[in-house]
């Protein structure tokens, strides 16, 4: 089973991920975190990684390279070499969906853009979780954090582009998903968004413990 949690920087991925890890494993499944590339190995992900991301939004050489050479060819790489362990539920932090969101604000640029009509090259998941919060929560949120980057900034001070992000993500991107859920997790803790999540995804939940009441002698 796979799961995506995706969304704009700040809006508590990182967050919901880990918690859902931790539900999983309450309830005696076990759960891994994993970015980047869904295929085990996958030839131009080193690659990729030397490229600068944090400036993707704003450079339709670095959109295309991720989408092309790197989503597109994982969607056909990961049904012959999946993610280990292949036994467990993979919670995919981040996906060919923000990169294509990114590449539609930022621009838009021309792949970004056909990357919406070949929609279906890309890698599946069970159940596609896209979160959001307001511009106030973000920056909130950034201000408690010493790792901002360039691309955190932007997403929080440009409200016009964080808008543009949410708008392609939700109202175009979302389309390639059977199963999509969307959370504002100013309005929802990780841990009502992991129960919602798991039961859309079918994973049974821990059976709740009945008291008897009755007269002691």
């Amino acid at each position: 089973m796979r799961i995506l949690v995706d969304g704009l920087d700040m809006s508590g991925k990182t967050t919901l991920v880990a918690t859902l890890i931790k539900t999983l494993e309450t309830r005696g499944v076990t759960a891994v975190r994993h970015r980047g590339m869904l295929a085990e190995h996958h030839p131009i992900e080193p690659l990729l990684k030397r490229l600068p991301l944090v400036r993707q939004a704003r450079s339709s050489a670095i959109t295309a390279a991720f989408l092309v050479g790197g989503y597109a060819l994982d969607g056909l790489l990961v049904h012959l070499d999946p993610p280990a362990p292949t036994d467990a539920v993979i919670i995919q932090d981040g996906y060919a969906d923000r990169t294509i969101a990114f590449g539609l604000a930022g621009g838009p640029y021309l792949t970004a853009a056909l990357a919406l009509w070949a929609s279906r090259v890309f890698a599946t998941f069970d159940v596609a979780v896209y979160l959001h919060a307001s511009p106030r929560v973000r920056g909130e949120r950034m201000a408690e954090r010493a790792d901002v980057d360039e691309a955190d900034r932007r997403s929080v001070q440009d409200e016009h582009f964080a808008a543009r992000f949410n708008a392609s993500l939700l109202n175009f991107v979302g389309r390639r998903h059977r199963t999509l859920l969307v959370f504002d997790t100013a309005e929802h803790t990780p841990e009502e968004i992991a129960e919602q999540v798991l039961a859309a995804a079918g994973v049974p939940a821990l059976p709740t413990t009945e008291r008897t009441y009755g007269r002691t002698a």
